[in-house]
């Protein structure tokens, strides 16, 4: 236990033909000059067996003896403790097992042993994963070549492959895996192709994928899925000017296809942040539309965000109909949510009121988030009917109302003479919130005083001390002046005892 691993070598070896290679095409050799001077990029971090709960305890074993074991003895002491592995098992040890490669391919062959070399395809592809993407390249290939001789290979094991050479920055290995996969008995056809492209896209390599596809599209045609995967390698890289480019050679080579909402979706994506983007995303967008073919559910939430960031009303609705009249997907509470603060920011209250009433008949239920942006917007507009009213349909359906809105609809109420308002809101600050009450508690006390209720007054003074709530030397003299007006000095005097206590 404890000794350090006894590892091979890591090799930037290319696939190997089979003798039987009827193309005789050469491959390079690891004593080139470009891989002679290729540095291998760090290997990657793996899940450990120590980071993975409910692990069974044969399992840990398992993975203990393999993290930790010499693979030079690791086979002598798995036999040691006797332990009977099953086939899930060894899968399981496997997966968590890639830290240790050298000891973990020790653990496969021991356990061949007590399987009769009956190893799963799974568990196969598991060790030429592990070796490749630990960069032992050379060791992959023989395992590959042992999968073929039982006739395990399958487009699983490539796509590894493609994965392993791509992450060790080494496509044009990839694509030479790909190019020798009928040698190993698996088919080079689109399916394959695609598993090629999205390797390289995957690791931020889209310019290199594109120009693969290039290369071969004459002898593999590609498809919808071949497209929308190259698609979104420039949504992730950001680049529309390529993405433009990708778009147009999709329509030549397949056309518009109804089906293929990922690569409408990614195309319109990344064209969104770029310069002049929203425009021609709606040129774009109707160009679609006109041939039937739409983005899906996160391009429309993206879109609208932007429509909301620049007050588009008109264009946001444009893409709402079509989402809806289509049926190309459910609008959830976010989306409906960016449209009511799009109907608000343009001064639609009507409308805006009207979205959360829609939302409700078409099952989507409305969030604390809803109502407070219609909350907002209707104290700010200063429509007093309308924000109480939403702000009870919110307390009723458990949502909960801002603080900084409720307390502006507190001065706001106030400020327009209706107290009864401005103390149903308070209430409720107070028996939800412990913070920052003292400003609003004030504005009550005062204001209550200003529009003549001193009694009321006085009752939320009393209420507020109760509460430790400070009660500021200012608000105190409003109240002092008013109760001695009419004759209740003694009033007064009570409140600042209770004031002086506290």
């Amino acid at each position: 236990m404890g000794k350090k691993h006894k590892r091979p070598n890591r090799t930037s070896s290319s696939p190997p033909p089979l003798r039987h290679d009827h193309h005789k095409r050469r491959h390079p050799s690891p004593n080139t000059d470009s891989d002679r001077h290729h540095q291998t990029p760090k290997v990657p971090s793996f899940p450990s067996y120590l980071e993975t709960p409910n692990l069974p305890p044969k399992v840990r074993l398992l993975c203990d003896i393999i993290a930790n074991t010499s693979s030079s003895t690791v086979e002598r002491v798995l036999d040691d403790t006797a332990i009977r592995v099953s086939s899930e098992d060894v899968e399981d040890a496997l997966k968590l097992s890639y830290g240790s490669p050298s000891s973990a391919v020790k653990f496969f062959r021991w356990s061949g042993h007590q399987l009769n070399d009956n190893h799963s395809p799974y568990a196969w592809n598991l060790v030429v994963d592990m070796l490749g993407k630990n960069f032992f390249f050379d060791a992959m290939w023989d395992a590959v070549k042992s999968m073929r001789k039982k006739g395990l290979q399958s487009l699983a094991t490539f796509a590894s492959i493609f994965s392993s050479y791509v992450i060790a920055d080494r496509v044009r290995e990839a694509i030479m895996a790909f190019d020798v996969m009928e040698q190993y008995g698996c088919h080079r056809d689109v399916v394959a192709l695609n598993s090629l492209v999205s390797a390289i896209c995957r690791d931020g390599k889209t310019v290199q994928a594109a120009d693969f596809l290039r290369s071969v599209k004459d002898l593999i045609r590609p498809d919808a899925d071949t497209y929308a995967i190259l698609l979104e390698g420039w949504e992730n890289e950001g680049n529309s000017g390529a993405a433009k480019q990708t778009f147009d050679e999709m329509v030549i080579d397949i056309g518009w296809d109804p089906g293929n909402v990922a690569a409408y979706d990614s195309f319109l994506n990344t064209l969104l942040p770029a310069p002049d983007g929203r425009r021609e995303v709606m040129k774009f967008f109707q160009t679609m539309r006109d041939r039937g073919c739409f983005p899906g559910i996160k391009f429309y939430r993206i879109a609208l965000q932007e429509c909301v960031k620049t007050n588009d009303l008109k264009g946001a609705q444009l893409l709402w109909e079509t989402m809806l009249s289509r049926n190309i997907c459910r609008p959830d509470a976010k989306l409906y949510n960016s449209m009511i603060a799009l109907h608000c920011s343009c001064d639609e209250s009507n409308l805006a009121r009207g979205m959360l009433d829609e939302m409700v008949c078409n099952g989507v239920f409305p969030n604390s988030e809803t109502y407070n942006v219609l909350f907002k917007f209707l104290i700010r507009r200063r429509k007093l009917e309308e924000a109480f009213s939403i702000f009870n349909e919110m307390v009723q359906n458990e949502c909960i109302p801002d603080q900084t809105n409720c307390n502006a609809a507190v001065r706001t109420f106030l400020d327009l003479g209706d107290a009864y308002k401005a103390i149903k809101v308070w209430k409720y600050i107070i028996e939800n919130y412990d913070s920052d009450l003292e400003g609003t508690g004030n504005l009550v006390v005062a204001g209550l005083r200003d529009l003549d209720r001193i009694p009321e007054a006085v009752k939320y003074a009393e209420d507020m001390i109760a509460r430790g709530i400070k009660l500021s030397s200012s608000t105190l003299s409003k109240l002092k002046h008013a109760l001695v007006e009419v004759g209740k000095g003694p009033v007064y005097d009570e409140l600042l005892r209770k004031w002086k206590t506290r």
